[in-house]
């Protein structure tokens, strides 16, 4: 049972491997730009950066296992594309804003930071997500 809701949920090919890689380099750039905004520079302080960039990528494991994120269904059409992708990224940001919350990470999670991270990341995902389905078969 459990390799048939894996198989499903993640989709072995080229294509998926392409969405994976996409979509850190989506996820890193953000955070990236979000600690240049706050004056903190990745380069200079890359273990602070690995703290601000973790709990976001364990919220989008968990969200893009659960949601099908790589599954065939998410390059099918536009619209599964930005569904699945900016599904799994409003789950994944607030389970990172959550993680941030915590002890196990610097940093906290005032709303306004949950909604720019989240608005930001809904949009530069879906964005790519669609490119994504438009140029792969």
């Amino acid at each position: 049972m459990s390799s048939v809701f894996a198989t499903g949920r993640f989709d072995r090919s080229p294509a998926t491997a392409g969405l994976v890689l996409g979509d850190l380099v989506v996820i890193i750039g953000l955070l990236w730009m979000g600690s240049l905004r706050h004056n903190t520079d990745p380069i200079t302080s890359p273990l602070l950066f690995a703290d601000t960039l973790a709990p976001f990528l364990i919220g989008w494991v968990v969200a893009s296992l659960v949601l099908g994120t790589y599954s065939r269904r998410a390059r099918r059409s536009l619209r599964d594309a930005a569904l699945l992708g900016g599904g799994a990224w409003v789950v994944a940001s607030l389970i990172g804003a959550g993680l941030r919350a915590t002890s196990l990470f610097h940093g906290n999670s005032p709303l306004s930071f949950v909604l720019v991270v989240t608005g930001l990341g809904l949009v530069a995902l879906v964005c790519w997500r669609g490119l994504a389905a438009a140029i792969t078969p």
